[in-house]
């Protein structure tokens, strides 16, 4: 049996959503379902696509329909050693306010309109695949604040480059010396929201400038693989 105690990542505000109501109408993502063969409101919102339908109607718009970034930590994260050997819990949670849970045997379709397919049936349906008691992905019927709670988190970790600066082996120390859960973004740009920064018991940085997400989530995984001697 395994003693040692697994991370836990939630990849949080993440541009993941289904293209929202007031949407449907404009030419842009008619265009894409039609291509599709799906109903407005069945398939992703991605900035590539609808990027001047979200600038013109959406609040936050620079914060949404970024799809990919999810795909690519997810990728990272899922293929990671640390995953392999069991030492990884991992959860998106959207901007929306959904909480999803990742399954760790899950195989992450490389190809991207693979993954997109995948998304869109989790957001419809609830989980993936629809008719299992095993599923590889599903939508909690509970928000992040209560999901923390319940766990019980002793660190509740926000990683910010406006954060408390900490070389890497002194983060993961302090990561793996108690149950821990860290929230990195899944959004291009902008800030946390407030409900997000107040789940936080710290906020921490490992670089003083702007990171990418999956470079963030791929330098926290690695650093807790070197604490725990997998690397």
């Amino acid at each position: 049996m395994n003693s040692k105690t697994p991370l836990t990542i939630a990849i949080v505000e993440a541009g993941l959503e289904l293209v929202p109501k007031e949407l449907w109408r404009e030419p842009g993502v008619i265009s894409t379902a039609r291509r599709r063969k799906k109903k407005p409101g069945e398939i992703l919102l991605d900035m590539s696509l609808h990027y001047h339908a979200m600038k013109k109607y959406l609040r936050d718009w620079f914060k949404r329909g970024r799809p990919d970034i999810v795909h690519v930590m997810l990728l990272n994260a899922l293929s990671s050693p640390l995953n392999i050997e069991g030492l990884l819990r991992i959860y998106i949670h959207t901007i929306q306010g959904l909480l999803i849970w990742v399954n760790p045997s899950t195989r992450i379709p490389r190809n991207y309109n693979r993954f997109v397919g995948l998304m869109e049936q989790l957001l419809i349906e609830g989980q993936v695949p629809t008719k299992t008691d095993k599923p590889l992905m599903k939508v909690l019927e509970l928000d992040l604040k209560k999901f923390i709670n319940e766990e019980n988190f002793s660190e509740v970790i926000l990683m910010d480059e406006r954060g408390e600066h900490m070389k890497l082996d002194e983060f993961s120390r302090l990561v793996t010396s108690n149950k821990s859960l860290v929230m990195i973004g899944g959004f291009q740009r902008g800030t946390f929201s407030q409900y997000i920064e107040s789940l936080a018991t710290r906020k921490i940085s490992i670089y003083p400038k702007s990171l990418d997400a999956w470079v963030v989530i791929s330098r926290v995984i690695e650093s807790v693989e070197r604490a725990y001697g997998i690397f």
